[in-house]
């Protein structure tokens, strides 16, 4: 394919897009989307990034509140990542989900947008205790993937590669990509969109880690300290009825020079 150059990157989505497990909040959140600014600049001379995503957010609220500014900016690229935060609600509708997703493809692309958008590793074979939502990471993938044929959306399908699920490319909270975790999502998604310098290398393996993965007792000890670290925090919000976003706004609202 020829290759493509791009002026106006907009970045809409929730923590993983805002960039939470690569860097914090006091030294800055480097992430995905960043990434993903700083391989286009090369190749695309005059680009300005926008990151509108912010943490917590649902695909329903991703759509009401960053799509009407995205469309505003002008983009020739958008990358759309949103969906994880729903798959752990009680009241999860893939339809839903996916309905939201299309919306804002088939609004970004009718205004001239190249789209691009991925699919979401099973988080059981991430942790055993997440096995339960197996069916519904499942289940949202399948629509993404249709969404995206419909409207031309180019496609980073991750969910079915082994290193994906790799406890390298994740945060100690399961939930956000560790810094790894974001370089490989920006080359899926560099290589989804046929970006110059881009290939398959993101599929690969990782080399075999230093020391072996946990087993038995100290691989539960392991989940009761993530449970107790991370998973009863974030259960705490959600029947407190507050989130992680309360209060924040997008890190990069405007589109700026890629440094």
């Amino acid at each position: 394919m020829p290759d493509q150059s791009y002026l106006r990157y907009v970045a809409l989505g929730d923590s993983q897009t805002e960039g939470l497990g690569d860097g914090d909040d006091a030294t800055g959140l480097r992430g995905f989307a960043d990434r993903l600014a700083e391989h286009l600049a090369p190749h695309s001379p005059g680009l300005r990034y926008a990151n509108l995503a912010v943490r917590g957010r649902l695909a329903g609220q991703v759509r009401a509140e960053q799509l009407a500014p995205a469309l505003k900016l002008k983009p020739d690229l958008v990358t759309v990542v949103a969906g994880v935060n729903d798959l752990l609600r009680p009241g999860f509708d893939a339809d839903e989900v996916a309905g939201h997703l299309e919306a804002m493809f088939a609004a970004l692309t009718a205004q001239g947008a190249r789209v691009a958008t991925l699919t979401f590793p099973d988080p059981g074979r991430m942790t055993p205790i997440a096995r339960p939502i197996s069916g519904r990471a499942i289940a949202l993938n399948h629509r993404i993937r249709q969404a995206a044929r419909r409207h031309g959306v180019a496609l980073a399908d991750t969910s079915h590669h082994p290193v994906v699920v790799d406890p390298r490319l994740w945060s100690p909270d399961r939930l956000h990509a560790s810094p790894l975790g974001h370089q490989r999502i920006a080359a899926a998604l560099a290589h989804a969109l046929a970006l110059p310098g881009s290939d398959d290398s993101w599929t690969r393996p990782l080399p075999p880690p230093g020391r072996p993965f946990p087993t038995g007792w100290r691989a539960a000890a392991g989940e009761l300290r993530w449970a107790a670290g991370f998973l009863g925090p974030w259960l705490g919000r959600r029947l407190r009825g507050r989130s992680s976003g309360d209060g924040r706004t997008a890190k990069r609202p405007e589109l700026l020079p890629v440094r």
